[in-house]
């Protein structure tokens, strides 16, 4: 696989671009995982050393997320899936730490099925297309997320415009969101996570709010009661209309409804 095409200067890879040009700068990348996580002394939530292997290293009865609670060994196929996931392992440990002991215990509880149930596939949605809303705490903050939340997309995007940079963020989680923007497309959307954070947070360099965050999401995960974590959690961002995430985000980009949808709300007929 060609890994070259990966354009680390676009704006949805920051999250993750300073641990990928490592890697992707070497001819055996899977080798240059490995030598990462074994510098970083990555664990799973077992204490198990963090290692990528080969997808032949899974046995054909395991569940993938098992597998890796219960050796350490992540399955790495040859594709862009798999290298974005092992970033991510290797940029936010504690996340995908505290997910994969999440999925671990749900499928030891229930058992791999016809489906995952509610808290495993929130956990899936998490790992495949979080991206997290990272914004200031403060009045002005709460109505951005609100504003996202229930698809106001002119009065966040634009109307709020001047508040992306300074008081909030947008972090890439989920490796088949970044996988999607090795090629990105304008309906690309990621399924976001709100996280508010202090004013010191904004002060921090780039490395050290990775950091933060990577331990206060994981830490949000961790105290979440099963039961209360679905996939209503989450709230549809488009990724591309993240301000200065693409050109030409006028009142036209934001006005096609197929991308910026609105937001449907179901009635409750169950009175009647």
């Amino acid at each position: 696989m060609n890994i070259q095409p990966i354009d680390l200067t676009r704006p949805w890879y920051a999250s993750i671009a300073s641990t990928a040009a490592t890697v992707i700068s070497q001819t055996n990348w899977l080798q240059a995982l490995n030598q990462q996580s074994h510098a970083l002394s990555l664990t799973n939530h077992r204490g198990l050393p963090v290692s990528f292997v080969e997808q032949s290293a899974l046995p054909e009865s395991t569940a993938y997320e098992s597998f890796i609670s219960e050796t350490g060994c992540v399955p790495t196929r040859n594709n862009f899936h798999d290298l974005f996931n092992a970033l991510v392992w290797l940029s936010f440990p504690e996340t995908k730490r505290q997910l994969n002991a999440l999925q671990a215990a749900q499928i030891s509880q229930a058992g791999i099925g016809t489906s995952r149930g509610a808290t495993r596939d929130a956990a899936t949605l998490f790992d495949e297309n979080a991206a997290l809303l990272v914004v200031r705490d403060t009045p002005q903050g709460s109505r951005l997320v609100e504003a996202l939340r229930t698809h106001q997309w002119h009065a966040a995007f634009l109307g709020q415009r001047e508040l992306f940079g300074p008081d909030a963020e947008v972090w890439l989680f989920g490796h088949a969101l970044m996988e999607k923007l090795v090629t990105p497309y304008k309906a690309i959307t990621a399924h976001a996570w709100a996280v508010m954070t202090p004013h010191e947070f904004h002060l921090l360099p780039h490395v050290k709010k990775r950091e933060w965050l990577d331990r206060h999401v994981a830490n949000q995960l961790a105290l979440l009661e099963p039961d209360r974590f679905s996939t209503r959690c989450f709230t549809p961002l488009p990724v591309l209309g993240v301000p200065d995430w693409w050109p030409q985000q006028d009142q036209d980009f934001y006005s096609d409804a197929t991308v910026f949808r609105p937001k449907i709300t179901v009635s409750d007929n169950s009175a009647r």
